[in-house]
């Protein structure tokens, strides 16, 4: 294969849908990483292929995030080596390779240009670097001359070369802090290093920290050496801290300790904050102080480098670095109770020098002190209230309460009180920052700031001049340069405005991009066309730094100014629409203004400072013309671009303003709409009392709206805001307040995007990833989608948002992003913030978010749809209509054309309804539709897709078989679409008022002593009344009158049970039951008189469609209201429901099979894993008499026996996880005793009903409920006589009974799975053949996917029945029958021998028990599963398996009666014959209560006198 071909196999890898194609690409990728330090052993030719393929996979994308930050790393490395050397050469091939990407990493060029031979590059390469530095791609012809770059580079590495001659002249004409900063950079500079600039490559990069080796060179060990102290470190886990410590003593000598301490802390701590408690832990075990001390004092150099290091706002790496250490730091000192002592590291007075620094030493300094302190909270000395720890979190209160302060460095203060555990308002912030004395008398720890224009000037042109002048002649360019320098500061007159309040887009900053002016007739610009660039970023920082305070404090004066004009010009006028629309014109013109006059002085400095600092930038050590050239540009791009910026930040405060406006006016605007609503006009009568007795005619306020001269004053306002075009659109002047919106609604809809907006700006600033990170970008564009909607409150922009968050989890939440589970977790939790926010009731609600959110789902085109991951958790959140995306699901499959679709819809189907199958997110019924196209496609395809066939047999046999199909147009469809419709609330204007004016006239008709024999004449009455009303035009109305008349009646109950305190218990039910009893007459008439006499489908579709809406209302209502959800008016509809529709009329008895069907689908649907709150309601309903009777007694022909059982399996199911537990709680304990009571009736009543279904019953039962197992298994035919299992010398062999088979109806030979298995089984036991099947089958066994459990219980009945079942029939048809003799021998037993030998206790314990679920009534299976376990107990040769066949039968045997007579007559077979020794055994006898226990279960278990004979021929034990 050719590297091309390869590069597009790893390119379809990455995106595969198929798991191990995407494991075969990360395979790959990081072998050929780990490959790198072999790659100088490679020869020329395979080199250069390995070099292509690498720059091959950076040029094709193949790589990002922190993958592509190694790759260009290792480049770079490569690249560094000596001109000519291999690895030189290998990254010559790899840059070539991907030479056009080079410009979207221009720093990466950056470095690349700082190699001292890059002009022995090829010169395409150069050329590609050049360009690359600038964003740019080189011209197709290669220009002539020189980029200035490449002129200006030697000349400022001269410079620097040789300032050590020119530090003692520049003392003449700067200030001393000056003069510090060149003798900083001139000890690099003569150490022949350079300051690098920050890498994009990766967030965490360390070259700051290799750059500044320490001063004394620690020794390296050899390469062999240092690969296995690598090695170490990167196996080094938790569990093997000991041995990697012994390893690392062997191998390291004490002479290469320093350099093995700074490999920990520049390698491994800097960057792995997530493996600081390892490593920690690894210096503990290891016990070397010498070590330790050396690894900490690194720590500190460290700490330092970066705290000299060069600020940069783009600097991320150092910063994210710093925070590592300031961490690691406090894991080695605080959280070992040590102290960070004054002289290593002054945490508060460096702190204090941040704060006085400015605003990029704070960005610094707060997240590294707060990480350093994070470790306090788990320190026995350190932990507040110490007094050091509490001195510095004073400082950060003091900080906190600063307005200036950036909003991520509050949060890192706020986190840390959180982890600290205290509250910021209980701090007592210091008086620190006050004292500005105090920045002089600090020891200096941070590298002065360089942002001063004055002084950097001076200092970058002396220094880059005065190679070869004098001391004058520095003199005068220092005194020239400060003029030009107050030149530039000087304030322009304020031109005229230039934009209208529309123009500007202020979501974002990106929103200055179309408007910024660049002059290109500039000098500066056409010497050097690449600072151009320079202009965009100096305005928008300029607008970043100043927006936030500027915004607050216009709007603080503004605010206050306008709330009290408004209200006392306004206080008569009744209709708050105008006093609303009156505000927002004076807000907005007064916020304006104090923005505009506060804003542009400070944004002519900023552009004009951050334009030169950014071009001096991107020049490395421009000319004196150079500089010259600049200041002149940046005050001609100052004048030019400030009045959009202040324009951009007057519209910024008018957008915050008007919601705060209306925040203050609600009360005045909620006072009015209440009057309105009371039909009666407002009017204040203080305000009306004041202005009639104190005011003069002239200016007297009149009740009713402002005169029109007032008015006039508001339209000024409007038309004319300052800084902005005059406007002639004096009532829609922002566009979004076009229309009057109610305030109630408006004030809780910005509470809930506020809320939202910060929680998710909490999320980004907590976000480790790098800026640059897509999902980290898609969480700052969505929150910018969060804001507009706040602002705009437009259903639009809502839907817009809602749509930007679906798509984003759709494309975001990827396999990509699971490499990192914090980022993972939230960005999901940022989309879902903002879909809940829509769904709260005090938005837009549930109904309408979850219809959105599916139609988004359903309309969205790109393959991203498919996104199992993004869906299911929509799924979970409730944000979608299932029954809407099921149907569009399966249609989207278009019969199996869509390979896309179809793929993804097996996904979802084997997703929940087999692997997530226990959890109850999504039912059959809830994915009918994509299930029933998905059989078609699998019966109908000549080539259906691989796995489908097999899918649809698994659902199949997960299928609750005993229920209807649920087909389209069927009755269970019907219930569906019921519960479904339960959920659909865009009812037609007018039909809630219809409906309960209907329902309150209904309720009095039935118990009116008109109404008639059961209430017939008044329900002929009342049709006429629903015919009238235009109930009974449609099926869609009829289904929302019975849903609306459900909603109703349960209301009713839930205010007539709050009242219950106050009240008799008793009548407040008498008072629900009074209207739910007139409801479900109502429901049973309209059931018995639907359609025709002989017309049954339209009597039971009606039927079906109303308890699947009583079942959807009841769900609905279970979701919302959580722990107050109340059972009883639902368990009234349904138990009066049952009785009404069981009463002796022909009329319900020829539909009786299809009514109780229909009942037990309502219940089934209901079950308490799905409905919890319903439980003992539930259970009643399917334990009553009548139920009960009907199901297992009046049915013919055995019909209702699978529905019921399939209830008591719902039942079993629900109450699994609780009785594992050995102690029940209360709540658990009564529904565990109703459903033993239950059994009790049906052991009593219908024990072949129990006999028939024990397999599936005790296949839900957990293993340790014995008596509720025994229960089931006592259960024999009522026309079977028992044998007395106690007669002596009872031969069980010679009853007629054991030859015949028992009926089962569960068919567990299908719960055989998979395929595969059951073939191998059955071929195992006709012919012994596969060998390996016996030494295979305990790891089939253990392939569990119920959480806490190792075996599949469900497989180990399913196969200890069948292979019993077979070895019956193999014996019969040898025409034996089964004996201790005949069962020998077989490839039966052979599978039982070695699994009672081969499993481990667990598993022999399940094991066992399958067997002993066998022992039942006198049948051909309890004799043979008596025999085997007979066997098994005489054959085997260990004690402990002898002793847990004991276990299993006496513990079934300790428990209360009825006990299996089956479990019986083994046990006493095993006592009592002398064969089996029993009473020799040691386990008998280990302990004096153990073998009294042995001794009275004998004696319980056969005659006094036998047992007595028994004990004494048998056994040696003492008397009790």
């Amino acid at each position: 294969m050719s590297v091309d071909e390869v590069l597009d196999m790893l390119k379809r890898f990455k995106d595969s849908l198929i798991k191990k194609e995407r494991e075969v690409f990360l395979c790959m990728l990081r072998n050929l990483f780990e490959e790198y330090r072999f790659f100088p052993q490679y020869p020329d030719r395979e080199l250069h292929i390995t070099a292509c393929l690498f720059g091959g996979i950076v040029e094709q994308g193949l790589v990002t995030y922190m993958a592509l930050g190694i790759a260009l790393r290792y480049v770079l490395e490569a690249l560094r080596k000596p001109h000519g050397s291999k690895m030189y050469y290998f990254g010559i091939a790899s840059l070539d390779r991907f030479k056009s990407r080079l410009k979207d990493y221009p720093q990466y060029c950056q470095h690349l240009a700082s190699i001292p031979h890059f002009n022995q590059f090829p010169e395409h390469l150069v050329e590609f670097v050049q360009y690359g530095q600038q964003s740019r791609e080189p011209p197709v012809r290669v220009p002539s001359t020189p980029t200035p770059t490449t002129t200006t580079a030697p000349v400022s590495i001269a410079a620097t070369s040789s300032t050590k001659s020119t530090v003692t002249t520049t003392t003449t004409t700067t200030t001393t802090t000056a003069t510090t900063k060149p003798t900083t950079k001139t000890t690099t500079s003569v150490k022949g290093t350079r300051e690098v600039p920050p890498s994009i490559a990766s967030t965490t990069n360390i070259d700051t920290l290799l750059t500044n080796a320490p001063l004394e060179e620690n020794p390296e060990p050899t390469e062999a050496l240092q690969d296995k102290v690598f090695f170490i470190f990167n196996n080094l886990s938790q569990s093997n801290l000991q041995q990697k410590c012994d390893e690392l003593k062997e191998l390291v000598g004490e002479e290469f300790l320093p350099w093995v301490a700074q490999y920990l802390v520049q390698k491994r701590a800097s960057i792995e904050p997530n493996f600081h408690m390892l490593y920690a832990n690894f210096l503990d075990v290891l016990k070397m102080n010498k070590f330790i001390d050396m690894v900490l004092k690194e720590t500190y150099r460290n700490i330092k480098v970066l705290l000299n290091s060069n600020k940069s706002s783009a600097n991320y790496s150092d910063r994210t670095i710093l925070k590592n250490l300031g961490h690691w730091l406090g894991m080695l000192t605080l959280y070992k109770n040590k102290p960070i002592l004054q002289i290593d590291l002054d945490l508060k007075s460096l702190l204090l020098e941040a704060y006085f620094k400015g605003q990029q030493e704070l960005l610094y300094v707060v997240p590294f002190v707060a990480k350093v302190l994070e470790s306090s909270a788990k320190s026995k000395v350190f932990k507040p209230p110490n007094p050091w720890t509490m001195g510095i979190m004073n400082v950060l209160a003091e900080m906190h309460k600063e307005p200036d302060l950036k909003l991520n460095l509050k949060f890192e203060i706020e986190v840390l009180c959180k982890t600290l555990n205290l509250d910021i308002a209980d701090l007592q912030p210091s008086n620190l920052l006050q004292d500005a004395d105090r920045f002089s008398k600090l020891e200096e720890q941070l590298l002065s700031p360089e942002t001063k224009p004055d002084e950097g000037v001076v200092v970058i042109t002396t220094t880059a001049v005065t190679a070869n002048t004098t001391a004058a002649d520095t003199t005068t360019i220092a005194t020239t340069t400060t003029t030009t320098t107050t030149t530039t500061t000087a304030t322009p007159a304020p031109p005229q405005p230039q934009f209208s309040f529309h123009d500007l887009n202020v979501s974002s900053l990106a929103g200055l991009g179309p408007h910024i002016a660049v002059n290109n007739q500039l000098s500066l610009f056409q010497a050097n066309l690449a600072l151009r660039q320079c202009v965009r970023p100096s305005v928008e920082r300029a607008v970043q730094e100043l927006v936030h305070p500027v915004v607050e404090r216009s709007i603080k004066i503004a605010m206050t100014t306008c709330e009290q004009i408004v209200k006392k010009d306004f206080a008569l006028d009744p209709e708050e629409s105008r006093m609303r629309a009156a505000a927002h014109h004076m807000v907005r013109n007064l916020t304006a203004g104090m923005a505009m006059i506060t804003c542009r002085e400070p944004l002519m400095v900023s552009i004009s400072n951050n334009f030169k600092s950014n071009c001096l930038t991107t020049l490395k050590g421009a000319t004196a013309q150079q500089k010259e050239m600049i200041e002149q540009a940046a005050t001609v791009v100052a004048t030019e671009n400030v009045e959009l910026a202040c324009a951009f930040i007057q519209k910024c405060a008018v957008e915050k303003a008007v919601p705060e406006m209306d925040k203050r006016l609600a009360t005045e605007f909620d006072l009015r709409k209440h009057a309105r609503n009371e039909g009666r006009r407002y009017c204040d009568p203080v305000v009306l009392t004041y202005q009639a007795e104190r005011m003069p005619e002239q200016i007297r306020l009149k009740v009713g709206g402002v005169t029109p001269n007032q008015t006039a004053v508001y339209e000024e306002f409007a038309r004319n805001i300052p800084g902005f075009l005059p406007t002639n659109d004096a009532s829609q002047p922002t566009g979004f307040l076009a229309k009057p919106m109610q305030s109630y609604a408006t004030d809780e809809i910005t509470q809930i995007y506020d809320k939202c907006a910060a929680d998710i700006e909490q999320y980004i600033h907590a976000t480790v990833a790098t800026p640059n990170s897509p999902h980290v970008q898609a969480m700052h564009s969505l929150l910018e989608a969060v804001l507009l909607a706040r602002n705009s409150r437009e259903i639009v922009t809502a839907l817009a948002l809602l749509q930007k968050a679906v798509e984003g989890l759709l494309e975001g939440l990827t396999q990509q992003l699971s490499t990192d589970p914090e980022l993972t977790i939230r960005f999901r939790d940022c989309h879902l913030l903002v879909l809940k926010a829509l769904q709260d009731h005090r938005a837009y609600g549930p109904q309408w978010t979850n219809k959105q959110v599916t139609r988004v789902l359903c309309e969205t085109r790109t393959d991203s749809k498919f996104n199992l991951e993004a869906i299911d958790c929509l799924i979970r959140n409730h944000l979608v209509n299932l029954q809407a995306y099921d149907m569009h699901l399966s249609q989207s499959l278009e019969n199996g054309l869509n390979y896309l679709a179809v793929a993804f819809a097996m996904q979802l189907v084997k997703y929940y309804l087999i692997d997530e199958k226990m959890s109850n997110v999504c039912n059959e019924a809830d994915l009918f539709n994509t299930l029933q196209t998905l059989i078609r496609i699998a019966s109908h395809s000549a080539n259906p897709p691989d796995g489908l066939t097999q899918l649809v047999d698994l659902i199949r046999q997960n299928h609750d078989t005993a229920f209807l199909d649920k087909a389209p147009g069927g009755p269970t469809s019907m219930m569906h679409s019921g519960i479904s419709q339960a959920r659909e609330f865009d009812d037609p204007p007018g039909l809630r008022e219809k409906t309960e004016f209907l329902l309150r006239e209904w309720v009095n008709m039935y118990h009116s002593p008109a109404a008639g024999r059961d209430s017939t004449k008044a329900f002929s009455a009342f049709v006429g009344q629903m015919h009238q009303q235009g109930i009974l035009k449609t099926d869609d109305l009829i289904t929302r009158f019975f849903r609306l008349c459900t909603e109703m009646c349960v209301e009713l109950c839930y205010r007539a049970l709050a009242e219950q305190s106050a009240h008799n218990p008793t009548l407040i039910r008498a008072k629900c039951f009074h209207t739910l009893d007139a409801f479900v007459r109502l429901i049973a008439l309209l059931v018995k008189h639907s359609g025709d006499a002989t017309n049954t489908v339209t009597k039971i579709n009606l039927l079906n469609k109303v308890l699947g809406i009583v079942a959807g209302v009841l769900l609905q209502d279970h979701e919302t209201r959580h722990t107050e959800f109340q059972q009883l008016p639902y368990h009234r509809i349904f138990i009066m429901l049952l009785l009404e529709l069981n009463a002796p009329e022909h009329v319900l008895e020829s539909i009786n099979y299809q009514v109780l069907t229909a009942f037990c689908n309502a219940f089934h649907v209901l079950r308490p894993s799905k409905a919890p709150g319903f439980a003992y309601s539930w259970l009643e309903l399917i334990s009553h008499r009548i139920f009960i009777a009907r199901m297992l007694a009046i049915l013919p022909q055995q019909k209702g026996w699978p529905m019921y059982a399939q209830l008591l399996i719902d039942l079993f199911k629900f109450l699994a996880p609780f009785l594992r537990n050995a102690e029940l709680a209360k709540h658990t304990t009564l529904l565990y005793k109703g459903t033993l009571r239950v059994l009790l009736v049906l052991l009593h009543d219908f024990p072949e009903f129990l006999c028939d279904y024990h397999y599936g019953f005790c296949d839900v039962i957990p293993p340790n409920c014995i008596q509720m197992r025994n229960l089931i298994l006592s259960a024999f035919p009522r026309n079977m006589r028992l044998p007395d299992p106690f007669t002596p010398n009872l031969k069980v062999d010679m009853l007629s009974e054991i030859a015949h088979p028992p009926r089962i109806l569960t068919n567990f030979a299908a719960m055989i799975q998979p395929a595969s298995f059951k073939k191998d089984l059955d071929s195992y036991l006709k012919t012994r053949s596969p060998v390996t099947f016996l030494s295979e089958l305990r790891s089939h066994l253990q392939v569990s996917h119920e959480p806490g459990v190792r075996y599949n219980i469900a497989l180990m009945n399913a196969l200890v029945l069948y292979v019993g079942s077979q070895a019956i029939a193999y014996i019969h048809s040898k025409g034996s029958t089964p004996s201790m003799s005949t069962i020998t021998h077989s490839s039966h037993m052979d599978i039982f021998q070695n699994l009672a030998v081969d499993l481990d206790t667990e598993g022999r314990y399940l094991f066992l028990n399958a067997i002993a679920n066998q022992l039942r009534y006198p049948n051909s299976h309890t004799h043979y599963f008596s025999c085997t376990l007979l066997y098994l107990f005489a054959e085997t040769n260990t004690e402990a398996i002898q002793e847990q066949i004991t276990r299993v039968l006496l513990e079934r045997l300790i428990v209360n009666r009825p006990h299996p007579w089956g479990l019986l007559i083994t046990f006493i077979e095993l006592i009592k014959n002398p064969s089996f020794k029993f009473w020799n055994h040691e386990f008998v006898h280990c302990a004096p209560e153990i073998e009294k226990l042995f001794e009275s279960v004998a004696r319980s278990c056969m005659q006094q006198k036998q047992g007595q004979a028994i004990t004494r021929e048998t056994a040696e034990a003492p008397a009790s």
